[in-house]
């Protein structure tokens, strides 16, 4: 063979150390990340049974990793339907990040509404059914009534529930709500001083312009409510007028402890920028958690 000249390489003799070098950086590769994949999965929820009045509601809870005793969460959804065309519950998308982030997460089905239908009638039932016999303002004064009775006792069976569970702190309560839950956590806020924070969802978006009566309602419990409160909206949802009237009340009194986040439009409707809550969870996170983390921590300090 020439000088210079490349000699032929030997398949199997020249390159194993190569290759199993490779096999291996791969394999521990593969191990690294079914570990943090392991470590990083969404917690499975336990089904529970709460009991409001003589009916029996069902609940997915959601437990961070470790033996607590944990902050609690309550989460109150929106109105909905005993058969509703599109689903609009999604625990799976809040349940996980509210236990990973080391609080106590509850998703309560109010009466009537998926997996407790047939406890009762659903919120949205109700409400279309008013709005179909005799318009929008019977729409709205059925509304009210069931946020300050059936739907207020549901979600106060649901936050009693969790305060008493084992590994919870009961006295670092808060509760989270969307749309119609949104304004049932703001007057839950104004009738249990035990709640420490709160944070709202395109509260009252829908009705803010449409009920006067809710406005009032909601005015009076921010008066009563020392529990910190985050306003959290999209730009494109049906009307900024809650964050923006009930954020300005708070500055005017000085209290309580409150933040307004009105994000970027999402989508192109009122209502996408109106579901934001589950449309953009990577968005929110941050934000919710840093303010849950601030009132809910071990030492922090009360409300006024």
């Amino acid at each position: 063979m020439a000088p210079g000249a490349l000699r032929p390489r030997r398949p199997g003799r020249e390159w194993p150390g190569l290759w199993v070098g490779l096999l291996t950086a791969g394999l521990a590769l593969l191990a690294a990340l079914s570990a943090r994949a392991a470590d990083t999965a969404a917690p499975a929820p336990e089904t529970v049974v709460v009991r409001s009045g003589e009916l029996s509601l069902r609940a997915l809870l959601y437990r961070p990793a470790g033996g607590g005793p944990f902050p609690i969460v309550l989460f109150n959804h929106g109105s909905g339907y005993a058969r509703a065309e599109r689903n609009h519950r999604h625990p799976e998308l809040l349940g996980p990040v509210f236990a990973r982030h080391g609080y106590l997460f509850l998703y309560l089905y109010r009466r009537g509404d998926g997996l407790s239908a047939g406890q009762g009638v659903a919120s949205g039932d109700v409400m279309a059914q008013a709005m179909a016999s005799a318009g929008q303002e019977a729409r709205s004064e059925a509304q009210l009534r069931l946020l300050q009775t059936d739907e207020m006792a549901d979600a106060q069976a649901g936050l009693a529930y969790l305060r008493a569970l084992p590994d919870a702190d009961g006295r670092r309560v808060a509760v989270v709500g969307h749309s119609f839950g949104g304004s049932l956590t703001l007057l839950m806020a104004g009738r249990d001083p035990a709640i420490r924070a709160i944070v709202t969802f395109a509260a009252v978006g829908y009705s803010w312009d449409r009920s006067p009566a809710l406005r009032a309602q909601l005015a009076a419990a921010v008066e009563r409510m020392s529990a910190a409160a985050l306003l959290i909206t999209a730009a494109n949802d049906f009307s900024l007028g809650p964050e923006e009237a009930l954020g300005a009340q708070m500055n005017r009194r000085g209290r309580p402890p409150h933040l307004v986040r009105i994000y970027p439009p999402v989508g192109q409707t009122p209502d996408e920028g109106h579901d934001f809550v589950h449309r953009r969870v990577a968005t929110w996170e941050p934000d919710v958690f840093a303010f849950l983390d601030q009132y809910l921590s071990a030492a922090a300090p009360r409300g006024p």
